[in-house]
């Protein structure tokens, strides 16, 4: 029994499709291809420009938004953030996580393929090094010659432009630290402070090396996500999938022959067209971003021999299976992720909202607790601090009620603050033993 079932483990394993991993060996050289994908891609990428601009916005005297770490400080347009309401940034991390699990379980890695800073940058320089060396094959030919002036010139331009975007993106990283317009006053007369150099040379060898070299090497290997999101798809789970039945047996097509039925032609366009260079026709692979380029691919090779389109499309395995799919409200999952999203975002416009200009701590002195006075009185000692939250100087005046004969000392005159410090006071307080 025990060697039967090896021997149907063993059949199983042959039957199953061989995925080809790339583990480094061959570059990867992506044809472009124009698509509606293609340009979906180019549109969410453009959110990006959000993160080289926004430090450059004002509010009033100031940077519009500022995560200010030396001064404890996170300035958003007209609202300041402190220690103190640092509650909110969980409820913002939680909103990103289910809202990250929302797209996992609907679209599968839709993240990656579209909004990733990792596939954006790669898809940006891979596109200079199209524009500069030609398609893939001219490419390819490229690194096959031998070094002459003509291979240096543009293979030192390529790095030149590669380099340049890195060193912005770490400059645009390090200017929503501190003022933008004068972080490139610091960086050219070399008076930045000794940070900001540590993030320029960070930023710009992690730039140039991982969207310029590693590319979907990163995607295999370093990023931990694309290991956690094999384990959120469902069968309801929306993901490129070449359709077996349609496609296959695949054949070269024959414009002579009559009533040919027309499958996969072959062409491989949708593995040239991949960014990771997997083969989408042999299954889901830990490769596949979900960009649907190869999809983009199919279409047009089916346009051109006058075949109807979708042999590669977006389907969940219950698709493939002839059952009907769950909507995303008949899913547990989507509506228990979606309840928190809702939570986190009442809670943190609660916080925006209910933010104080200033913040009092009171606490009693225990060395002694209490005295006993000579009247008869007991008096207790408490150690006030304010911390100014607003954006001027001001003074505060301490009010105490709670009994009619209380008797307060050490706050007779207002205590200055100024914006954004901190500051203490000791008051006195005597009530009758009564």
């Amino acid at each position: 029994m025990q060697q039967q079932e090896n021997c149907q483990t063993l059949a199983a394993v042959a039957e199953a499709p061989v995925w080809e991993l790339n583990t480094g060996s061959n570059k990867i050289q992506a044809k472009r291809m124009s698509g509606r994908f293609r340009t979906i891609k180019w549109l969410t990428a453009s959110t990006w420009l959000i993160f080289f601009v926004g430090p450059y916005l004002r509010w009033g005297d100031r940077q519009a938004v500022l995560f200010d770490i030396a001064g404890s400080q996170f300035h958003l347009f007209g609202v300041t953030v402190y220690p103190y309401d640092v509650w909110m940034l969980s409820f913002v991390l939680l909103f990103f996580a289910m809202l990250l699990g929302i797209v996992t379980v609907l679209a599968g890695r839709g993240f990656c393929g579209y909004f990733c800073f990792q596939t954006v940058w790669t898809d940006l320089f891979s596109w200079i090094e199209a524009r500069m060396e030609g398609p893939p094959r001219a490419r390819i030919a490229l690194d096959a010659t031998p070094w002459n002036l003509r291979k240096l010139s543009i293979k030192l331009s390529k790095h030149v432009l590669w380099l340049t975007i890195s060193m912005i993106t770490g400059v645009s990283f390090a200017a929503w630290f501190t003022d933008a317009y004068q972080l490139w006053v610091d960086y050219f007369t070399l008076q930045a402070h000794v940070s900001a150099w540590i993030v320029l040379l960070m930023f710009t060898a992690g730039t140039y090396l991982l969207a310029g070299f590693m590319r979907e090497q990163v995607c295999f290997w370093l990023c931990p996500y694309a290991r956690i999101q094999g384990v959120l798809y469902d069968n309801n789970t929306l993901l490129p999938t070449y359709d077996e039945d349609r496609g296959e047996p695949r054949a070269k097509l024959d414009r002579t022959a009559e009533n040919q039925r027309v499958g996969c032609v072959d062409c491989d366009q949708c593995v040239a067209v991949c960014p990771t260079g997997i083969d989408i026709r042999e299954g889901q692979q830990i490769g596949c971003i979900t960009c649907g380029l190869c999809i983009d691919a199919c279409d047009s090779v089916m346009d051109k021999i006058n075949q109807p389109r979708s042999l590669i499309r977006y389907n969940s395995l219950a698709g493939i299976l002839g059952d009907r799919p769950r909507r995303w409200y008949q899913r547990p999952q989507v509506l228990a992720s979606a309840a928190m999203i809702v939570i986190s975002v009442v809670f943190v416009v609660y916080g925006l909202n209910n933010i104080t200009e200033a913040e009092l701590s009171v606490s009693p002195k225990r060395q002694p607790t209490y005295v006993l006075m000579s009247d008869g009185a007991i008096q207790n000692s408490y150690q006030l601090r304010i911390f100014n939250k607003s954006g001027a100087d001001n003074n505060y005046r301490i009010e105490v009620d709670g009994f009619d004969d209380m008797l307060v000392t050490g706050n007779g005159k207002p205590l200055l603050v100024e914006a954004g410090r901190r500051a203490s006071a000791l008051l006195y307080v005597k009530v009758s033993r009564e």
